[in-house]
């Protein structure tokens, strides 16, 4: 099924790599102008540059997600050169992973920033536009471990199962106004976060244990997901969280 995207403009958090640049090169290809967006600047230059040099639309900022200041500061120029971002995709993430009992602040505080808070920033400052027009699409990339937890991942957990709260609860805010806000939360991807203990024969043979589908997804599986539901085809979809994981949480 091909899918209706009617001169639209995203910003994709986390886009320099892995998931987020998947889903970036996916709207791309749908000719959804992109603002790719990362920490680094070589790394969602790089990834901007591609889409541009195969014939789509990207651009490339550089903002530390976890500062609500540079948030703020590029929603502000953003929103003077666009005047509206149609689609929003909060996919920036970090892992501090460790036992409870040897977690320090620093650990937990920076995954909730990096993971959670983030999501609260750019929502705040590029939902009201998206309320003004009437259509906006919000997705939310959360995790399985949102919702079924895993041990050694309490800062990383919380944040994603938070993701799923605040997906729930702008759902029925934006409601009124045609924004949809839904959330993704996928499994075992193979991305260079995980790549520690898919490219670990023990480690992935115990992993995939517990997947049904007995293998690692591919970020396309995600950025196909998202894509649909920033699409026209999605319209009567909101609120919801779509597990793509290999049948693990079901």
């Amino acid at each position: 099924m091909s899918l209706t995207f009617n001169n639209r403009t995203a910003l994709v958090t986390g886009a320099g790599r892995g998931i987020g640049k998947a889903i970036a090169e996916n709207l791309a290809s749908q000719d959804v102008r992109v603002i790719c967006v990362s920490k680094s600047a070589d790394s969602c230059g790089a990834v901007a540059n591609a889409i541009t040099a195969a014939g789509g639309k990207a651009q490339a900022m550089a903002v530390d997600v976890a500062d609500a200041s540079a948030i703020a500061k590029a929603a502000e120029a953003l929103l003077a050169e666009f005047t509206k971002i149609d689609i929003l995709v909060n996919n920036a993430g970090i892992t501090r992973d460790g036992l409870l009992f040897r977690m320090s602040e620093t650990d937990w505080n920076d995954v909730l920033a990096t993971n959670l808070t983030s999501c609260f920033h750019w929502t705040k400052y590029l939902a009201r536009p998206m309320t003004r027009a009437r259509w906006g699409r919000i997705v939310n990339i959360t995790s399985v471990s949102g919702i079924m937890g895993n041990a050694g991942q309490a800062n990383y957990s919380a944040a994603k199962a938070g993701m799923i709260g605040l997906t729930k609860s702008l759902a029925r805010e934006f409601a009124g106004r045609n924004v949809t806000v839904n959330a993704v939360a996928p499994g075992f991807i193979k991305t260079d976060m995980t790549a520690e203990f898919v490219n670990n024969p023990e480690a992935s043979t115990k992993i995939l244990e517990v997947v049904p589908l007995k293998r690692f997804g591919e970020a396309a599986d995600i950025a196909n997901m998202t894509a649909y539901l920033c699409s026209e085809e999605a319209n009567y979809v909101t609120g919801q969280v779509f597990t793509v994981d290999g049948g693990m949480a079901m």
